[in-house]
């Protein structure tokens, strides 16, 4: 038999395990069945927990039991507003003055006090596998969250009141808008909104040429807007778990703009959205047919000059190995390293870890292996996973309950152009770094030989985000552990996207910054936050000056269609790929 052939056993499991992972909607779930089972085993035989448990639950009991016979009183309506003032326990979903009158304020404290509860039985108990319970927690708060009263109109006083004021058109427009939203749904279409927002002609529209072509990246060259540029250009390396244009989205939010106006020559790679017979392509391909060309062809254009490179997110992952493989063997052409909420130890990579677990990664490549890759409906539902209220109930009360449509922005059109991911490169990716972190620990390979980032030592700009959903910015600081380089570490305020999209001049924006210079000692992130000092802006200023000092005088513009006598642009920006759906 054929050594690549799959014996027949092994190909029944693997068509019911892909049938499996659709009806779960590919979420695996022996992984919640046993870290439920050793949550409630090991709660059984912890008495002293249970006693506290049913304490609190006899004190909010009490606590209820007051705020009905207040609810009674004649003089209820002078008592201050607020479901969650009156306990302490403040939440967003209550924050308007209708949830402080009874009988909305008993309602909304009863939620709020059965989520402090459920918090409490799923932290700290004896002898459960901390991994399983943080699955616990995650998952009684996602019960929580979806039993919240707010989201049930009879019970909420903000839908009751809209209904009452418009004699319920709020609801006639709402039910429209979930219509409109299932039938975009069921034909493939994005969201309602998103026409607004075409791919090279509002957003990703800053001028450029298209100078590389290959089965998987496109790489663009943007016209520069100074009269003079800086010697060493700027390669940016986006993730491929998203379209490229995050990067330059509308004008005023554009970061390839705000660079290519600091006179700097920018180049950015734009990769293909793969199929399903792109299976096969591994993490290897995206440094052999992505970085490593548009190193070599930035390399030609700008005449030798040595290259800035910044990757963001999942390319920020990949710049980082092909930097230690570069140092390894001695491949001096970067000039510095910028990592955007870009992960290299993935001990502690936040609640996305909750969702990446041996039983989970099997049943994805068991749906891999049908499809050939991972649909971007599914990271879409992981991301909304890990945010359920903000994405998915908050949403759901504004636009169907209340009949108020979202307005949608550039970021958020950009969200709903979602991409896939070859089986391949996902499961290496799951597997060697999440799972096996063979990366920080010195195991990851790169063309049959172990890499290091001990060996880096180029300036790196690294950006954390305080509320990173994905890329944590404890984990992205554990950089520091990895490397003896010169570090500038910047945390700025906001998400995974909104974070790094920083337009200077944006309001309620800060960050914090700090450097560590070469071979000083470890700082950890607690002392960190304490000692660096706030900046009201921007984090891209910062790294603008912290570029201009490590970069030479400005000189005239390379030429646009390549100092290597290739062959002339093969398409405007933004190519073919970010087009493609």
């Amino acid at each position: 038999m054929d050594a690549r052939q799959k014996p027949p056993a092994s190909e029944t499991d693997e068509s019911v395990h892909a049938a499996w992972s659709r009806i779960w909607h590919s979420m695996s779930p022996e992984s919640s069945l046993v870290a439920w089972m050793d949550w409630a085993s090991h709660l059984a035989t912890s008495p002293g927990k249970q006693s506290d448990l049913t304490q609190l639950a006899l004190e909010q009991m009490d606590r209820l039991h007051d705020l009905f016979k207040q609810g009674l009183a004649p003089d209820e309506g002078k008592r201050p507003s607020g479901a969650a003032e009156t306990e302490g326990l403040p939440d967003r979903r209550f924050a308007d003055p209708a949830w402080g009158r009874w009988p909305f304020n008993l309602i909304g404290n009863a939620h709020l006090m059965r989520s402090q509860w459920w918090e409490k039985a799923t932290s700290d108990v004896w002898g459960v596998d901390p991994h399983h319970q943080r699955l616990v927690a995650f998952g009684a708060r996602q019960w929580m969250e979806m039993a919240s009263p707010a989201n049930f109109p009879a019970l909420n006083p903000v839908v009751i009141r809209k209904s009452l004021d418009e004699e319920g058109a709020n609801l006639a427009r709402g039910l429209s808008h979930f219509f409109e939203d299932v039938a975009r749904r069921l034909s493939g279409q994005r969201p309602a909104g998103t026409e607004d927002f075409v791919v090279g002609e509002q957003v990703a529209t800053t001028p450029g040429k298209v100078v590389l072509k290959n089965d998987l990246i496109e790489l663009i060259q943007y016209t520069p807007t100074t009269d003079k540029v800086r010697p060493e250009p700027i390669l940016m390396i986006p993730a491929w778990i998203m379209k490229y244009y995050i990067l330059d989205l509308s004008p005023a939010n554009s970061l390839v703009r705000h660079l290519v106006d600091q006179g700097y020559t920018v180049f950015c790679i734009s990769w293909k959205n793969p199929h399903a017979e792109d299976r096969d392509r591994g993490m290897a391909d995206y440094l052999d047919l992505g970085f490593r060309p548009a190193l070599d062809k930035v390399e030609a254009i700008c005449g030798g000059a040595k290259i800035h490179a910044a990757g963001y997110c999942l390319g920020g992952t990949l710049l980082s190995i092909a930097a230690a493989a570069m140092a390894r063997d001695g491949d001096r052409r970067i000039a510095s390293l910028t990592l955007l909420a870009a992960q290299t130890d993935f001990t502690e990579p936040g609640e996305l870890g909750l969702l990446i677990d041996e039983s989970q990664v099997a049943l994805l490549e068991a749906q891999m292996a049908e499809t050939g890759y991972l649909p971007a409906e599914h990271m879409t539902a992981a991301f909304q996973l890990l945010r359920s209220y903000d994405l998915v109930w908050s949403r759901i009360v504004r636009e169907y309950f209340l009949g108020e449509r979202m307005p949608m922005n550039d970021l958020m059109a950009w969200n709903a152009d979602g991409t896939r991911l070859p089986a391949r490169m996902h499961s290496q990716y799951l597997r060697r770094l999440y799972l096996g972190n063979d990366l920080a620990a010195g195991r990851y390979e790169v063309g049959g030989r172990p890499v290091s980032l001990a060996d880096v030592d180029l300036p790196i700009f690294c950006v954390g985000t305080t509320t990173d959903h994905v890329a944590p910015w404890r984990s992205v600081h554990k950089l520091h552990l990895l490397t003896p380089a010169p570090i500038t570490f910047a945390l700025t305020n906001g998400g995974h996207n909104a974070g790094i999209i920083s337009t200077p001049g944006h309001p309620r924006r800060r960050y914090q910054i700090m450097s560590r210079e070469r071979g000083a000692r470890y700082v950890a992130p607690d002392e960190w936050i304490e000692a660096a000092p706030v900046h009201e802006g921007s984090w891209w200023t910062a790294w603008s000056a912290w570029l201009d000092e490590r970069s030479g005088e400005p000189v005239d513009p390379p030429r646009q269609e390549g100092a290597d006598a290739g062959p002339p642009p093969l398409a405007e920006a933004p190519g073919e790929y970010a087009l493609a759906p």
